[in-house]
């Protein structure tokens, strides 16, 4: 199947539906092609596959889409020209159809390995005509009716009714359905072939053996499917045809039909390709391989393998030189004819020593069948169909076999010259088109990945909106009931002073990394991190009535995870803090540059109040929060009343855990490094749930600086300096603290502390 048809399918589907669904229907079919080049083969199965894909996606029932994929096509091909070829096909609807097979002989010059359908008319009326179908390929039904109506109305300003009044399901793999077209048949004459008697057939007298020369190629038999006679180029090739059974000595490949008697006569309106079953042989006067035979100086013959010797009548007596006869002919030096061969050509053919495939060996005629009354015979007129002018010296053909009344000695010599050029044109085609599915592919591999980080940053119901041109203010959306959390490290500014700026940054991608895949296990959203504090939201974008469970739990397991953490000036675990509150947000994008998915509302502001007043390692949750946990198997403390800067006084609490969870056991294990979440069944990663982007560790930093030139890195301790001191630590600006136990009011003053990125946000809202 070639990809004209497929191309075809694709800009249909992409002008009627969307770029967007005619990717959904790709990787629902498993089709790898983004577009379809028209002159490479491809699977029988691709046009079935994206069918059914089609049907599923635009919920189209499949005979429905058939239709309309045969209406586009004839359309389509108007872009390739061939919409002049449709209109000079025929006069009249009729013509047309009755010169369909004519059409895909023509196109078999631009695609050779074509496997056309065939077509026959019958039972013809004024008010339509019954149409034969057969095809190799199954399920195209639908598809040939849009085509017919479609060329038609397009051409031939007539409305079409195709009825289906059969289908059938042959052994030899081959479908015949059967067609009554209704349309108005102005055209049809029921005595079509009388011309009248302006001239009397006695003065057109034309002897039998000018006939047989005129058309060298022909063949006559009689009802009993036995060979008559055939013409002067035939007896050249072959020996012997006279008395055999035409179905023996020749293959019907068009039309698609059982060679017999009546199906010759019901199909005279039809091309006919008759192919011969024995493949030909070149051989010298002496039975030798005249090309093998170097300077022999042999006369070229041809014989058909297992028909013996070869045949030298003429069968005529007439007295006529034929071609190959070795009474009249000089001997030919071989290497001379393969010189002249090579100078025609341009190159000596492969095979000249080891003949050529055994098909392109075999004789193909194509031609009319007509019914000759006063013989009471039908004569096969045809042509001999050559590839190029090795396959004609495979088969001992000559120029001067072919007729000289008709185009056959012009197309052969033309279509070499041509052919060179046309090959080269196509073999670049192709390597651009191989080029470009290969660019393509990357493509969908970088986008891809573009869209993962795209998601990072915005929802992916959000930036979907986006995509589609929505503006951004049109993306912000209430949500009444969402649960926020905040999370900071205890001591971040100390723990700063002591380290380097990578190692800082070494820390904090350690334990963002850690918490990004616990909110894939927990279906939560993370909004953003500010230095050293994180932020996720549940019930938005994704509305959902139990925010507040997946937070809860969420908070749990980054409590556990953080055993998995180390400070890297001390080596002691890290301690964090964790804030929630559930209320009312607007949520939306905000920002041309680096644009970000932001929440706004009280809601944030309290939910960063809980985390400012809370502990290292505890969970501080609001009074609302904890009314939506209550009917939950959690375990929550009260802690009491506490004043909330810019909200006075609220009643707060502590999560504790969650009775009957289980998940710390799992967590023993390090998170990165074997996550249950992250493992199929078979114990594999899956990766649709790894981000294509790594987290970066400072052990992996230092051993890429240290290989790499004219770097050196340096681990200094950094010396403690009194409180009165300020300094910068490379390049960060801390304030140094003196290494003395704390007292209980630096304590409190550290925990009620906001962080500097804390009254940032804030200032937002």
């Amino acid at each position: 199947m070639y990809g004209l048809l497929l191309e075809s399918i694709n800009e249909y589907i992409k002008e009627a539906y969307g770029e967007s669904v005619w990717k959904l229907i790709r990787e629902r079919a498993l089709c790898p092609h983004h577009s379809f080049v028209t002159h490479q083969v491809y699977g029988e199965h691709e046009i079935p596959k994206i069918a059914r894909a089609a049907s599923e996606v635009t919920g189209i029932d499949l005979p429905d889409l058939m239709d309309a994929f045969g209406v586009t096509f004839v359309s389509f091909v108007g872009q390739y020209g061939y919409d002049r070829i449709l209109r000079v096909l025929g006069r009249h609807v009729r013509d047309f159809l009755n010169g369909l097979d004519n059409l895909h002989e023509y196109l078999r010059f631009s695609y050779p390995k074509l496997q056309p359908p065939s077509f026959f008319c019958e039972e013809e009326s004024s008010m339509g005509l019954t149409l034969h179908y057969r095809s190799r390929r199954r399920g195209f039904v639908h598809y040939v009716k849009g085509q017919l109506r479609q060329v038609g109305f397009l051409f031939y300003q007539t409305e079409i009714s195709v009825e289906v009044l059969r289908e059938t399901d042959h052994a030899e793999g081959l479908t015949h359905v059967v067609f009554r077209l209704y349309f108005n048949n102005k055209a049809f004459k029921i005595n079509r072939h009388n011309f009248g008697n302006s001239c009397s057939d006695s003065l057109l007298p034309v002897r039998s053996d000018v006939f047989f020369e005129v058309f060298p190629f022909n063949v006559v038999f009689g009802e009993d499917m036995l060979i008559r006679r055939v013409g002067i180029g035939l007896q050249n090739i072959f020996e012997k045809l006279e008395g055999r059974r035409i179905e023996e000595s020749f293959t019907l490949n068009r039309p698609l039909v059982k060679f017999t008697w009546e199906n010759v006569l019901n199909h005279t309106n039809n091309l006919f390709e008759l192919v011969s079953r024995l493949p030909i042989e070149r051989t010298g006067l002496h039975g030798k391989n005249s090309v093998s035979d170097e300077g022999s100086g042999t006369l070229m013959h041809n014989k058909v393998h297992g028909l013996g010797v070869p045949s030298i009548e003429n069968g005529y007596g007439n007295g006529d030189a034929a071609v190959g006869n070795g009474d009249q002919a000089a001997p030919l030096d071989t290497s001379l004819e393969l010189m002249a061969f090579q100078t025609i050509t341009g190159d000596a053919p492969e095979g000249f020593n080891t003949l050529a495939n055994e098909n392109d060996r075999c004789l193909t005629l194509k031609g009319q069948m007509m019914f000759m009354e006063d013989w009471k015979s039908v004569i096969f007129i045809g042509t001999p169909i050559m590839e190029n002018l090795e396959q004609m010296f495979m088969t001992g053909l000559y120029i001067n076999d072919l007729s000289m009344h008709d185009s056959s000695r012009d197309l052969v010599l033309a279509g070499t010259q041509q052919s060179a050029e046309l090959k080269l044109a196509l073999d670049q085609e192709q390597q651009k088109s191989s080029k470009l599915e290969e660019s393509m592919r990357m493509l969908d591999v970088e986008m891809k990945k573009t869209d993962e980080l795209l998601y990072q940053m915005i929802p992916k119901a959000v930036a979907d909106r986006l995509r589609k041109g929505e503006a951004s203010v049109e993306t912000c959306e209430v949500f009444q009931e969402v649960t926020i959390l905040f999370s900071d490290v205890v001591g971040f500014t100390k723990i700063c002073s002591r380290i380097t700026p990578m190692q800082v940054v070494s820390m904090l991608n350690s334990m963002y990394t850690l918490f990004d895949q616990l909110t894939e296990k927990h279906n939560v959203y993370k909004v953003e991190t500010i230095g050293d504090a994180y932020m996720v939201v549940s019930g938005a974008p994704e509305k959902t009535r139990f925010h507040a469970h997946y937070v809860a739990d969420m908070a749990l397991d980054m409590l556990r995870s953080m055993k998995h953490l180390q400070d890297p000036s001390t080596g002691e675990t890290l301690q964090i803090r964790i804030g929630v509150h559930s209320g009312m947000v607007v949520a939306g994008v905000v920002g041309l540059k680096m644009p970000r998915w932001c929440l706004f509302g009280d809601t944030v502001n309290t939910a960063s109040r809980m985390e400012s007043s809370g502990q290292g390692m505890h969970i501080h949750i609001s009074e609302t929060t904890k009314a939506h946990l209550e009917e939950e198997p959690y375990l929550l403390v009260e802690r009491g009343t506490v004043t909330i800067k810019g909200k006075g006084e609220m009643k707060t609490y502590w999560l504790k855990e969650k009775v009957g969870d289980q998940t710390g056991e799992a967590l023993d294990t390090p998170f990165l490094a074997n996550s249950s979440e992250n493992e199929s069944d078979d114990g594999s990663r899956d990766s649709s749930r790894i981000s294509s982007y790594n987290p970066v560790f400072s052990e992996d930093v230092i051993k890429k600086h240290r290989d790499a030139p004219n770097i050196t890195i340096e681990e200094e301790v950094v010396q403690e300096k009194t409180p009165s001191q300020r300094g910068t630590v490379e390049g960060f600006e801390v304030k140094t603290i003196a290494a003395v136990p704390e007292t209980k009011a630096e304590k409190k003053e550290e925990t009620r502390k906001p962080a500097r990125h804390r009254s940032n946000l804030c200032s937002l809202l």
